[in-house]
This record gives C-alpha cells, sequence and structure tokens, in this order.
C-alpha cells in the first residue's frame, strides 16, 4: 500500500502532504528532523492519511492535495479545520 499523509506541526500553523509505503517510519523521520523540508516545524501530529493500492495514484493525489482547490477539500473535507 502506498499512503499519502498529512502531519501538523505541534509548533506552528504548517501542514505537509507527503507520500510514502512506509507510513509510521516516515512519520518518525519527520519528528527526529531527517526531513530538510520539515525539520524547523517538528514535532508533528499524524492528522490524516489516504492508502491507495499503486504508486502511481498516490502521487497524482499527493499532487492533487497541494494544489490551492485540494488544499481546500484537505482544509475542509478531511482535517475540518474550516
Amino acid at each position: 500500500m502506498w499512503y499519502v499523509y498529512i502531519i501538523e506541526s505541534q509548533q506552528k500553523d504548517w501542514t505537509y502532504v507527503g507520500i510514502t509505503d512506509e507510513l509510521k517510519s516516515r512519520v518518525q523521520k519527520h519528528n527526529r528532523g531527517e526531513v530538510q523540508s520539515t525539520k524547523h516545524y517538528r514535532p508533528f501530529l499524524l492528522a490524516a492519511y489516504v492508502a491507495v493500492r499503486d504508486k502511481k495514484k498516490a502521487v497524482a493525489l499527493e499532487k492533487y492535495f497541494k494544489t490551492g482547490s485540494g488544499r481546500a477539500i484537505l482544509e475542509k473535507r478531511i482535517l475540518g479545520s474550516v
């Protein structure tokens, strides 16, 4: 399985969308500061994830969640913060 995951910083109002096939270890890497793009925003909580069977679909979903309309759907329907 492939996972499109959303983590939220506990320090700042900031979320990150990523993709992995090892969800637990990937979130741990974010929290240990091993991911360059997120290390300044840690610690993180896993806010949500979507599991899909193939990597191509997961990549497309991650890309969509990073667009303006995808971010709006993510915030309103999945994270529920709007």
